[in-house]
């Protein structure tokens, strides 16, 4: 078995297999089922020239339908402007991905200082690493994170107002990295305080986690939720929205110790799921716990400004039973895709996102509910996600809807479906939505 591209001789490869007490390669895949194991040839085209490749791709291109969308629940469908893709691919950018070299990688260091700079103003925190997967992975880093600094606790809780697929993945790695996760119930669709005050009594707690916007997209009134859970020597996190964070209230003003969250709603393209950008930010008692790696500014040895790393607390770079995390990545070009989204929106830009956004969800619920054949579930406030419930076959109007190039709304169950509005969405594209749902 040997490939043109594997470096490994003939004589290496059966080293390796008699240090490990394999007879060959094929034995390290016998647990493997031999129906499932393709075993006939691979359909790979003939060389084409580039015209022919361009005309391929473009085919299979077209094959994918553009949709309208008003979908939500936790990916939504933001503008980015076209100047994003193109500053992405500026060479001092692109080309220099590793910032383990600070004399040839000033560009990278240099954007994601920016990055947890704008990161940090956003949610009010004093520290933002760069970067994690996604913001399902993040929660889960910051659950670690609250364990770690606490003395001889082992218990998170996390409220079931977070999005499925956030706490699917929180459960699978506090299961496996022996976390104890206690999920919080909702009440009237957003955190009971209550439970959660009834759980701290046991003094085992480490943190509590809570989202905002939720899952339902309600923006959850927190008051009182910090000096309950500081009162019990526990941590206090916020996974939020940052697109939201421009206009409500932040994760610092609630008094958390940590913020974390997805990055997807900075401008970021669905794109199938991913990539995404999680981010996670504390206060600076927390620094030397968040997984991850922190760039700062100095100057070099001619007084000029520059950048360097200054906290890398990755197994990468020290002993592996010291690392905060080994499940981390910088994530580098999406955490430049936002540095570049947020320096162009601004304040103002960010603000007006929202604002328009919030006028579409708005003006599509009270539409929604003046049918009369929808009706409200919760009366929460809400930013640009909502949830109704109707007696309308949910399922039938979402393949009606698709079949006229519309993603509708997420049908929650008994009912219940939740429809999301960015500043994409258009009045007429909102009324045509309507007209296409209330059809006989």
């Amino acid at each position: 078995m040997s490939y043109k591209f594997i470096p490994h001789t003939e004589e290496d490869i059966k080293l390796m297999l008699e240090k490990i007490g394999v007879n060959s390669i094929d034995d390290l895949y016998g647990d493997i089922p031999r129906e499932v194991i393709f075993t006939k040839e691979y359909d790979i085209p003939s060389s084409m020239s580039e015209i022919e490749l361009r005309k391929h791709f473009q085919e299979l291109a077209d094959k994918n339908k553009s949709l309208t969308v008003f979908a939500g629940r936790g990916v939504y469908d933001h503008y980015c402007p076209s100047v994003v893709n193109h500053l992405l691919q500026r060479s001092e950018f692109y080309t220099a991905y590793t910032p383990y070299q600070p004399e040839i990688s000033q560009g990278t260091l240099q954007y994601i200082f920016e990055y947890q700079s704008l990161i940090s103003e956003l949610n009010g925190m004093e520290a933002t690493n760069a970067s994690m997967y996604d913001g399902a992975t993040a929660t889960a880093e910051v659950a670690f994170m609250m364990v770690a600094s606490a003395r001889k606790k082992n218990r998170v809780l996390i409220s079931d107002t977070i999005s499925e697929n956030v706490l699917r993945v929180v459960k699978t790695y506090c299961h496996f990295h022996g976390v104890d996760l206690t999920v919080i119930p909702e009440k009237d669709g957003v955190t009971d305080l209550d439970a959660i005050v009834k759980e701290l009594e046991s003094g085992d707690v480490a943190g509590v986690i809570v989202p905002t916007p939720n899952k339902y997209g309600i923006i959850e009134d927190f008051t009182g939720f910090a000096d309950a859970i500081h009162a019990k020597k526990a941590l206090f996190a916020i996974n939020a929205d940052p697109s939201a964070l421009a206009v409500i209230k932040t994760p610092a003003e609630w008094g958390a110790d940590v913020a974390c969250g997805d990055g997807q709603t900075l401008g970021m393209p669905m794109n199938f799921g991913g990539p995404y950008l999680g981010y996670i930010s504390c206060t600076k008692a927390l620094l030397r716990k968040m997984p991850g790696r922190v760039v700062g500014a100095t100057k070099d040895a001619d007084g000029k400004r520059c950048f360097v790393l200054t906290l890398q607390a990755r197994e990468q770079h020290i002993r592996r039973e010291k690392a905060t995390s080994n499940i981390c990545s910088n994530q580098s070009l999406m955490a430049l895709y936002a540095t570049i989204y947020l320096a162009l929106m601004g304040k103002e830009g960010m603000r007006e996102v929202n604002v328009l956004s919030a006028d579409g969800a708005h003006y599509l619920y009270n539409r929604l509910i003046e049918s009369g054949k929808f009706q409200p579930v919760y009366n929460k406030p809400f930013l640009k996600e909502f949830v109704v419930k109707t007696d309308l076959d949910i399922d039938k109007i979402n393949q009606r809807l698709l079949d006229k190039g519309i993603m509708g709304g997420i049908s929650l169950g008994n009912g219940m479906v939740e429809f999301a509005v960015t500043e994409k969405r258009t009045k007429e594209e909102i009324d045509n939505l309507i007209t296409l749902m209330l059809e006989d």
